[in-house]
């Protein structure tokens, strides 16, 4: 598929409905290869992905995700359907391992006061990633959490080593030809807020 950034951009949105057909390996690859392309502050290269296509672990995710909750909204089961979870993690050391190389230390020999967690920056940077990647694949996407005190549980599940922090899970598949439709979508309840009112030039 070949399209233009703009193209994608306009058919980028959160998908809560999905065919249950499974997805291509190599598909699937190609859509998680863009992890080595992913922005991270000075190269830490601190992101760490666990892809899950298990009939059985989608459920378990979908039950600390809360999918019943969704159900009773009027929603499908959309977490536990969904063909590919690509569970995103980021493991912060990374970034300060890098931080305290030579190169990066600033005046007096220590670490940057980091001015925000860029390990979490870096993260949104690579979920968009994966979004683009997978609508360029014609799939859609989706993306959810679970509440903190069921991340242990999480981690737990998919064998995630303990200095890895869970940031959250992409669903990934393809999407019923009235996947738009739901009065529930939150783009379709919900105003698009102006440019102006976004977007500040030169000063606020």
């Amino acid at each position: 598929m070949s399209e233009s950034l703009r193209d994608l951009l306009k058919r980028r949105r959160m998908v809560r409905d999905y065919l249950p057909d499974p997805i291509d390996p190599e598909v699937i690859d190609r859509i998680v290869g863009v992890v080595r392309r992913a922005p991270s502050a000075g190269f830490s290269q601190g992101h760490r992905l666990v892809v899950v296509t298990e009939p059985e672990t989608r459920r378990e995710l979908a039950r600390l995700a809360g999918e019943e909750e969704y159900v009773e909204m009027g929603l499908p089961p959309w977490i536990s359907i969904a063909p590919v979870h690509v569970v995103v993690g980021v493991r912060e050391a990374s970034y300060h391992e890098r931080y305290t190389k030579p190169d990066k230390l600033v005046e007096g020999g220590v670490e940057i006061a980091w001015p925000a967690p860029y390990w979490y920056v870096d993260s949104g940077s690579l979920f968009m990633l994966l979004q683009l990647a997978a609508l360029d694949e014609g799939l859609g996407t989706g993306i959810y959490g679970v509440a903190g005190e069921d991340v242990p549980e999480l981690k737990a599940l998919l064998d995630m080593p303990d200095d890895v922090h869970f940031v959250c899970v992409i669903t990934i598949g393809g999407q019923p030809r009235d996947a738009d439709d739901s009065p529930l979508v939150s783009r379709l309840t919900q105003a698009r807020l102006p440019l102006d009112e976004i977007v500040h030039r030169e000063r606020w």
